[in-house]
């Protein structure tokens, strides 16, 4: 009773074994028929690509002076740039050579703007100030006395050390 399966029925029935052999094959053989025809629909691309241009053309190229860029020959028109990027070079294929200068462009913004502005309305005023100073001969020594004032742009306190001016009043006695 060990030995036996409880699955399997007693009877051995050889023709079923068979059947259901066969079936798996017919299955088995369905597949291996569907795997040729997946591989041979994906077919593989080759390709080669040859570049016949010089590739060096689209990169940025260094001089140190135009005596360097006059050597090089070139197959169009090729910028060279200084060291310090401030001098561009560009050389055609007839070996003219063009010189450009470059200024860096800073993006400023409102505040950055106001603050230039006020700046040169700051140096106008200084300059209004100074040519008065020159054109008036008048030393204003008779109204001033000794005193001390708040300067107003650095906000330190000055002292005048001008003479003070008195009048002398005479009062007579009465008798």
């Amino acid at each position: 009773m060990y030995g036996a399966n409880p699955y399997i029925s007693s009877t051995y029935n050889p023709q079923a074994s068979i059947d259901r052999i066969n079936s798996q094959i017919a299955e088995l053989e369905k597949l291996k028929s569907q795997i040729p025809q997946q591989q041979t629909s994906q077919p593989t691309s080759l390709t080669q690509n040859f570049q016949i241009s010089p590739t060096n053309r689209e990169a940025i190229r260094y001089a140190g002076s135009l005596e360097e860029v006059q050597r090089d020959m070139v197959v169009g028109d090729t910028p060279y740039f200084s060291k310090d990027m401030s001098v561009v070079w560009i050389k055609n294929t007839k070996g003219e050579v063009r010189t450009y200068e470059l200024n860096e462009i800073v993006p400023r913004d409102e505040k950055d703007m106001q603050i230039e502005l006020l700046m040169a309305q700051v140096n106008e005023l200084k300059g209004m100030i100074e040519n008065e100073q020159l054109t008036t001969n008048d030393n204003g020594s008779e109204d001033e006395t000794n005193s001390s004032a708040t300067d107003e742009s650095t906000g330190t306190a000055t002292k005048k050390d001008q003479p003070t001016r008195v009048s002398r009043v005479s009062t007579s006695k009465k008798k």
